[in-house]
Parts: structure tokens; sequence; C-alpha cells
């Protein structure tokens, strides 16, 4: 496969041609993009996202998902996730389901599977390599195809990481602790502000640029990560040349899937449902989560929190609403609650399970994928490296 004037040679790998198919964005044609101008060298940080830079952001990610209906090869995402533990239902409904549907609809696609960004907030990289594996056994059950969409590893491209010294050079320590992303993890981990953690925005910015990405599915609240990249990509191009695309946030209309106790659906929490659990398992999940005394089945999410994340549960692998669900359900109950939830998540994951399974049983052929994908983002990391090596006039 020709790609960006180089010759890839990949695998073909005949099992995924059954995956799912999820269907492409259906948009109107797009309007033309037009650039938002700025002050050379500002960044929109945390105290600068108010309400007119969210709309700013929101039309032209509108914009974007109505060119990239009409013309997906314009467009290369990055997306990926910290191998900190097994994937769950809140990561299917929140983001893999977009990037199977990304990836489909023809938008070159890219996942990164952030094994250095572990050790901003945890001391140990106990289970890493299990967790990596079957990371990518969860994307390949979920519908990535690694004939579409290259799977890689930070660790296992030293180039993309080397971007960092340069990148590093065109931020400042005030621009970087004024990331509310950076100050949530640091307070959600009640770990130590590292340099890892802190310049954290600028690792996630040479992840996005290593590979030219001008597109990345974000929620609202990762929006300053995306305008610090802008900001780097625009200062070294300024700097030194032109290298780097600007990109944008595609903000998704993802669901906020929530934990068995009403939370955010968390690994940390202890609230989710992992993909790779069995049926057996989902059902003594769903069968301890808290309730309330109330027999009447209702969905409030305010004051009945428990009830209610089990109805959102329901009407996300069912279809069906919330309220017509709480309607047929009544005042049977929460028993009755939980075998309507057991059924609904068991029998929407089947098919995931079933192709988790195969893979499951072909290790190696999990390993040579990812391999594989290591290769191809090594080589694209390399090539990028020498254009800004090109352009700071450091080819001795």
């Amino acid at each position: 496969r020709a790609q960006g004037g180089i010759l890839y040679t990949i695998p073909t790998y005949s099992q995924f041609h059954r995956l799912a198919a999820l269907p492409a964005l259906s948009v109107p044609k797009p309007p033309t993009l037009k650039r938002r101008t700025r002050k050379r060298g500002s960044a929109p940080m945390a105290s600068d996202l108010t309400s007119d830079t969210f709309l700013a952001s929101k039309k032209i990610s509108d914009e974007i998902k109505a060119d990239l209906a009409v013309h997906p090869e314009k467009y290369t995402m990055l997306t990926g996730d910290r191998p900190t533990g097994r994937l769950h239902m809140g990561h299917y409904f929140g983001t893999i389901r977009e990037r199977v549907a990304l990836q489909n609809a023809g938008v070159t696609t890219r996942i990164i599977i952030a094994d250095y960004q572990v050790i901003t907030d945890r001391d140990t990289t106990a289970n890493i390599a299990d967790n990596v594996h079957n990371m990518v056994i969860d994307y390949l059950a979920c519908g990535i195809d690694p004939e579409k969409t290259i799977i890689f590893t930070h660790s296992a491209v030293p180039a993309l990481n080397q971007l960092m010294l340069p990148f590093l050079s065109l931020v400042t320590e005030s621009e970087l602790m004024r990331n509310p992303t950076v100050k949530a993890e640091q307070e959600a981990s009640g770990h130590a502000l590292t340099g890892l953690l802190l310049s954290y925005p600028v690792h996630q910015a040479c992840d996005i640029l290593f590979c030219k990405g001008n597109v990345v599915p974000v929620g609202k609240d990762q929006l300053p990560h995306i305008e610090q990249t802008r900001q780097i990509a625009r200062r070294f191009n300024e700097r030194y040349g032109q290298v780097f695309p600007e990109p944008h946030g595609l903000l998704t209309d993802a669901v906020e899937i929530p934990g068995l106790d009403g939370r955010k659906m968390s690994k940390s929490y202890g609230n989710a449902i992992a993909l790779s659990a069995t049926e057996e398992e989902t059902a003594k999940l769903i069968k301890k989560s808290k309730t309330d005394s109330e027999r009447m089945i209702t969905f409030d999410k305010e004051n009945r929190p428990g009830v209610s994340a089990l109805l959102t549960t329901a009407a996300l692998t069912t279809g069906r609403t919330e309220q017509d669900i709480a309607a047929e359900i009544g005042n049977d109950g929460a028993g009755a609650l939980k075998r309507y939830v057991t059924e609904s998540v068991n029998a929407y994951l089947a098919p995931i399970r079933e192709r988790r399974r195969e893979l499951e049983g072909q290790p190696e052929m999990v390993r040579e994928i990812l391999h594989e994908g290591n290769r191809r983002a090594n080589e694209i990391a390399n090539t990028t490296l020498d254009e800004v090596r090109e352009a700071m006039g450091m080819v001795y």
C-alpha cells in the first residue's frame, strides 16, 4: 500500500473482514473551512476557554465533520489510550465506537497505546505487557481493522519521543501549569507533579504531530490539549519553517456511560464492565450494583443515581430510552431492572466477546499486528524527524 510516498507491505488478516462495519458519518455537503486568526504566540488555555471560544471550536468541528463525510482522505486522526488496565464499556461508547466509524468512513487512522504515559502518575509498570496485549485484542474485537488503522506503542517509536526536545522549547512553564487537565490528573491521582505529568500536553502534541494528524476526536474538557498542540505547531512553523499542520479537535457526540454506582465509569472506581468480562462476571457486577429502597423504577439521575445508571446502560445497549425501559419495568423493582440490564449488556457484547475469544487463541497474530503497527509508525516518525532536523538546520 502506498502512503505518503512510502511503500508499506501489510500482511493480510482475512479474519478481520468479518468485523461489523459501522456506518460512515452522514452529513450535508461541507462549507469552506475558515481558519481562525489569533495573535501570534497566544494560545487559549483554561482561563480562555469561554463559551465563545467553545462555540468557535464547535463550529469548526461541525464543518470538519461535514467535510470528512465527503473527503475523508483529507484527514489523519490520532487517538489512543493509556494501558492502565482493561478497556470497558465506557471506553467503547465514549471513544472506540466513534473510532471504528471514522476508520470505516475512510479517515486515515492512527491509534497509540500510550505506555510511557502510564508512569505520569504511577510508580510501577507491573502488568503493562499484559494490558497492552489485551488492549490490542479489545481494539480488534470492537472493529478496529489493522489493514486500515496503525496500532502502535509509545515506547516502540523513538523518533516520536525525540520530538519532545524541540517542542519543549516552544512552551513556557506557566503555559503548562495553566492546563486544566494536568491539574485534574494530578488531583485525581494524589501523585506528585512529575516532570512527565507537567509536560504531558507536549508529549500529546508529539503523538498528534509526528504523523501530521489534523483531527483529534475530543470532548470539551480536552480542548486545551488541542489548543496547546496547535500552539506548538504554529510556533515551530513560524520559527523554523512549515512542517506541521495545526490540528483541530473533532468534538464527539459520544455518550458518557455511567458506572454501576452512578459515577463516571472508571477502572479506578471499580464500577466498570470490562469488555473482556464474561457473561457470568457481568451478571455478578450488575447484581451487586447499588440501587435504593424505592420499588417503582424511575429515571432520575440526580436523586436516584444507581437506578438511573442501570437504565442508561440498558438504553445504550438496546437503543431504547431510559424512560421507556423504566415504564416497562414499573413496580417490578430493582431486581427486575438488574435482570433486564444483564440480559441487554450480554446480548450487546456477545459479538465482541466471540471475536475476542477467537483472538485470545491467536496470541502470535495479535503480537504480529502490533509489531507491524510499530514498524509503520517508526517509518512515519523517522520521516517527520528528518523534516524537523532539516528545518532546524541540524543535518550534519
